[in-house]
C-alpha cells in the first residue's frame, strides 16, 4: 500500500481498471495532452528501450506500458513529482519495467549515456517565462507549464543526445510554437515525420500539436488527420471517447462531457 501526501488522491488510469495513478490538484494532475502523446506515438513492443521527459506523476510511462513490455526511464526535475511517480510505479507492480529518475533533461545524456534510446517522449513546459499573464502562482505547476527550467530548444537537445540514429522522439506542444519545433528539431538531427492538429471543436482553432520526429531521418512530413475533442453539444467526439475510455467504454462515456 503506498502513502498518500497533501491532498492526493488515487484514480484510474482511464479505459484501464487495473491501473491506477495518484494525482493532486495542487501538484500535479495529467491532462488530455498526456492521452493523446501516449495513443499517437508508435512503440517498440518487444524490444528496445523508451525514455520519457518532463514525466511529472510518470503517467505517460504508464499510458506506454499497457502497450509495450520493454524498459522505460522517467526523468522529473521536480522532486515533489518524482516521489509521486515513484510511488504510482509500485502501486502498479511496475517497478521490473519502469525506472524514475530525479534529474534535469539538460545534460542528461552525458550522465546515463548518448543514443541509447529507440524512443524519447516529452510534455515539455509549453509557456515561454516571459508570459507572465499565464504563469501559475503555484510553484509546481508554474515549473511543470513555464520554461523555468529548461527551454523548447533544450528538449529538443537532450532528445537528440538519448534517441538512436534512426530513433523517433514524440512531443505534444502547442501550434504557436511549431515553426521553433521545426527549426530546433532540425538543428540537432531530429527530422520531424508526422504532425497531427488537435482542435476542441471542428470551427476552433488547433491549440494542441503532436509531433514524432526521427533522428537523421530524411525529409517526408505527413501531416495527419485533425482530432476534434468535442461536438458541437460539448460532448467527447466518438473518437476521442474511444481514446480516453476504448471501444467498450466510449458507449458509455461519448457523451460525457467532463474535461481532463
Amino acid at each position: 500500500m503506498v502513502e498518500l501526501r497533501g491532498d492526493e488522491r488515487i484514480d484510474y488510469l482511464l479505459a484501464d481498471h487495473k491501473r491506477r495513478i495518484i494525482q493532486s490538484e495542487s501538484v500535479f494532475a495529467f491532462s488530455i495532452d498526456a492521452v493523446l502523446l501516449a495513443h499517437f506515438t508508435y512503440l517498440p513492443i518487444t524490444k528496445g528501450k523508451i525514455i520519457d521527459l518532463c514525466s511529472g506523476n510518470g503517467v505517460i510511462p504508464l499510458f506506454l506500458s499497457k502497450k509495450s513490455k520493454v524498459p522505460m526511464t522517467g526523468i522529473e526535475i521536480q522532486e515533489r513529482l518524482y516521489d509521486m511517480a515513484v510511488r504510482n510505479v509500485k502501486l502498479n507492480d511496475l517497478e521490473d519495467q519502469i525506472n524514475m529518475m530525479n534529474e534535469n533533461l539538460i545534460g542528461l545524456a552525458k550522465k546515463i549515456g548518448y543514443h541509447r534510446y529507440d524512443l524519447v517522449t516529452c510534455n515539455p513546459p509549453y509557456f515561454k517565462t516571459e508570459d507572465l499573464d499565464k504563469r501559475n502562482d503555484n510553484e509546481h505547476l508554474a515549473i511543470a507549464r513555464h520554461e523555468i527550467y529548461c527551454t523548447l530548444d533544450d528538449v529538443l537537445k537532450s532528445c537528440s543526445e538519448l534517441v538512436k540514429s534512426g530513433g523517433k522522439v514524440s512531443i505534444v506542444h502547442r501550434p504557436k510554437r511549431l515553426t521553433e519545433l521545426i527549426e530546433f528539431g532540425r538543428k540537432y538531427k531530429l527530422e520531424p515525420k508526422r504532425i497531427q492538429f488537435v482542435h476542441p471543436k471542428s470551427h476552433k482553432e488547433s491549440n494542441i500539436i503532436l509531433i514524432e520526429y526521427i533522428r537523421d531521418g530524411k525529409p517526408d512530413l505527413k501531416v495527419l488527420p485533425p482530432i476534434y475533442i468535442h461536438d458541437e453539444d460539448g460532448h467527447y467526439t466518438e473518437k476521442v471517447a474511444k481514446i480516453l475510455y476504448g471501444e467498450e467504454g466510449s458507449r458509455v462515456h461519448g457523451s460525457d462531457s467532463k474535461e481532463l
